[in-house]
């Protein structure tokens, strides 16, 4: 697929087909994580791929009861390391700043698949990191469900998406295009 396609169609997709997702196809997707960019190469992502109904389940309602997240063949529990990059503003949030580029990368690539996915970012950390035994020293990021969407119409292009010269700006802020 074409990579401008991929991004201009990639969407939140909350419908699953119960159909599996290869083992081949979910290798990739992750691969494009893996290969990610982070500060000083620290690659400080875990991902903990979920198959398990029941785990889903108890992952989809620590997810505020967002029970298409159990309705993914795959949860892909992101989860970050921490870190700290001696920078302001960063810190301490380095590992996880680091890890949403490498969900970037995975959502990206899952799309060029053709799965569906959708960032959840709404998550009760320690209830996720109980179901599927994160260290403390992690963060729980993000949760990802990963499948084939239900609705043929999942990839379409966004409506309402703001202009290039109402979001970007030469030399200083406010300085239109």
């Amino acid at each position: 697929m074409e990579f401008y396609d991929v991004i201009k169609t990639r969407r939140s997709v909350r419908r699953f087909l119960k159909r599996p997702v290869p083992d081949d196809v979910l290798n990739r997707v992750l691969e494009a994580a893996r290969i990610a960019p982070s500060g000083g190469d620290r690659q400080p992502w875990r991902f903990v791929v979920v198959k398990d109904q029941q785990k889903k389940a108890k992952i989809a309602s620590a997810c505020y009861s967002q029970d298409f997240v159990a309705e993914a063949p795959v949860v892909l529990v992101c989860c970050a390391i921490k870190c700290s990059s001696g920078y302001e503003p960063w810190h301490d949030e380095a590992g996880r700043r680091d890890t949403v580029i490498a969900i970037d990368h995975l959502i990206l690539a899952a799309r060029n698949e053709g799965l569906g996915t959708c960032w959840v970012g709404a998550v009760h950390d320690k209830q996720v990191k109980k179901i599927v035994n994160v260290p403390a020293k992690v963060d729980v990021v993000m949760v990802v469900p990963v499948g084939y969407p239900a609705s043929k119409s999942a990839f379409r292009q966004a409506q309402g998406r703001k202009p290039l010269k109402e979001i970007c700006f030469y030399e200083e802020y406010g300085q239109k295009m």
